[in-house]
């Protein structure tokens, strides 16, 4: 992401209009949420911590659930999804990322790089769409059983559009 960050800033302004340097300093902040994620991913193993029970302990083990959805908005649109994107390879789960209807580009072009930097193809996913299909998209990613998490951050009319808490 640094060494393409003058690219990745200029599709940000192109996309929401961002002031060219508040953009390259987003690309700066959605580089750090990788690095801190990877150097993270190094320290994912079973942690044994005490349990109420003074004879007993209890065994955690982080492993990875399955396909993640993750929804971003339009106003960090590559921070945003560093920010889950990192979280969720680093436990070893694959993404599905859908985002903000304005800001396919800014998806796409990280994708484009997870690419480049060896993420092997159907690790990291992008699922632009237009205003019209948004809600559609979103409801198969809140529904399809395949879909172990979903991470959402957006408007709260957005939100109401489902019942967050009936999906598994």
């Amino acid at each position: 992401m640094m060494e393409n960050k003058e690219e990745l800033a200029r599709i940000i302004t192109a996309e929401n209009g961002k002031p060219l340097k508040e953009a390259q300093g987003e690309i700066v902040y959605s580089a750090s949420f990788l690095e801190w994620f990877a150097e993270e991913a190094r320290r994912i193993y079973g942690d044994i911590i005490p349990a109420s029970a003074k004879d007993r302990r209890v065994l955690v083990l982080k492993q990875p659930v399955g396909v993640a959805a993750i929804i971003t908005p339009w106003n960090f649109p590559s921070a945003m999804i560093t920010r889950k994107v990192g979280a969720a390879l680093a436990a070893g789960c694959t993404v599905v990322v859908k985002p903000a209807e304005d800001t396919p580009l800014s998806a796409l072009a990280l994708g484009e790089l997870a690419n480049q930097a060896g993420i092997p193809a159907g690790v990291y996913n992008v699922v632009p769409c237009s205003r019209q299909q948004t809600a559609a998209v979103g409801e198969v990613l809140c529904t399809d059983p395949l879909v172990s998490k979903i991470s959402f951050t957006g408007s709260t009319a957005t939100g109401k559009v489902h019942t967050w808490t009936t999906y598994p």
